[in-house]
């Protein structure tokens, strides 16, 4: 049986669930997402932009409204927040770069050992201390903080850095540990074979093999570790009762005062400062991570 072309022209055009998109000007489109983009950064950036502003205005000029602008330029609020305190913040930011450095140190050391440990190695009961582990990321802090405390001052590890430092060298940080276990699982055995063949143990294999290839997680490792230890505020509350011992968040605190008046324009210059720390680092670890996934192609 044929079909003509009158059936043809007569038989319904099948309906288009999904019609063809209009084809539409990829500049315009690009332009329109760039524009959206950069008004919603703006609006998330504006307090960290009004804050460095704010740092630069008079003291009586600050909360007059959010613009950005001040009838004067001064620096007399960094000049006040740097000399503030019984130790200036010289002193404040000395301490924190040391407790946070010997923290990243703590870390990497710790949970890569541990995860090459639960990556590599075959041991009884490796699954269950490694679902132990996992089990510790649910755990609330506030949980564990009387008792650390309580043992903390029967060490007699208070008014020290001891505290602040010392668990990052045990592998506290499960989340870390996890993160490098998976990234090392992606790393192929035939790597760990051809050492073993040329005599290389498990030390030499962990420190010429899985750590130079390991540098994006650890790189990971070390931005969030800064990260956390340089913003912590309650630790160094709860350990350091020494004024000379303070860290840069304790140095903040001090310029809020709820029983009097709070000194605004120094805590804000004083702020700004202490995000340079963070920025630079963040800004090296980012570039640390693309050099890291560049070079290591056996993935």
């Amino acid at each position: 049986m044929t079909t003509t072309a009158t059936d043809t022209a007569a038989r319904p055009k099948p309906m288009q669930i999904f019609p063809a998109k209009k084809v539409t000007n990829p500049v315009l489109g690009a332009l329109i997402r760039h524009t959206l983009i950069i008004c919603f950064l703006v609006i998330m950036l504006y307090p960290v932009i009004w804050m460095v502003a704010a740092s630069f205005k008079p003291e009586n000029e600050i909360f007059n409204g959010l613009g950005l602008f001040a009838s004067r330029f001064t620096l007399d609020n960094y000049a006040s927040g740097w000399s503030a305190g019984a130790l200036n913040f010289s002193g404040y930011f000395l301490n924190s770069f040391l407790v946070t450095a010997l923290s990243i140190a703590g870390n990497l050391a710790a949970c890569s050992v541990t995860a090459y440990a639960f990556a590599r190695l075959e041991f009884p009961g490796k699954k269950v201390l490694f679902a132990l582990l996992l089990g510790t990321m649910l755990l609330p802090s506030q949980v564990t903080l009387v008792p650390q405390y309580i043992l903390f001052n029967k060490l007699e590890w208070i008014n020290t850095y001891l505290p602040l430092v010392v668990p990052h060298w045990f592998g506290v940080d499960a989340f870390f540990i996890f993160l490098m276990v998976q990234f090392i699982r992606t790393l192929p055995r035939e790597l760990d074979e051809s050492a073993r063949i040329d005599g290389c143990g498990h030390f030499r294999i962990f420190t010429r093999i899985i750590l130079p290839l390991a540098m994006p997680a650890i790189g990971t490792t070390a931005m969030f570790t800064f990260i956390n230890t340089w913003n912590d505020f309650l630790g160094p509350l709860l350990y350091l009762n020494r004024t000379d011992l303070w860290t840069v968040p304790l140095g903040l605190n001090s310029f809020l005062d709820a029983t009097g008046e709070s000194s605004f324009g120094a805590l804000f210059a004083m702020s700004v400062l202490s995000l340079a720390p963070i920025v630079g680092f963040f800004i090296v670890s980012q570039r640390l991570l693309l050099e890291g996934v560049a070079t290591t192609g056996l993935k």
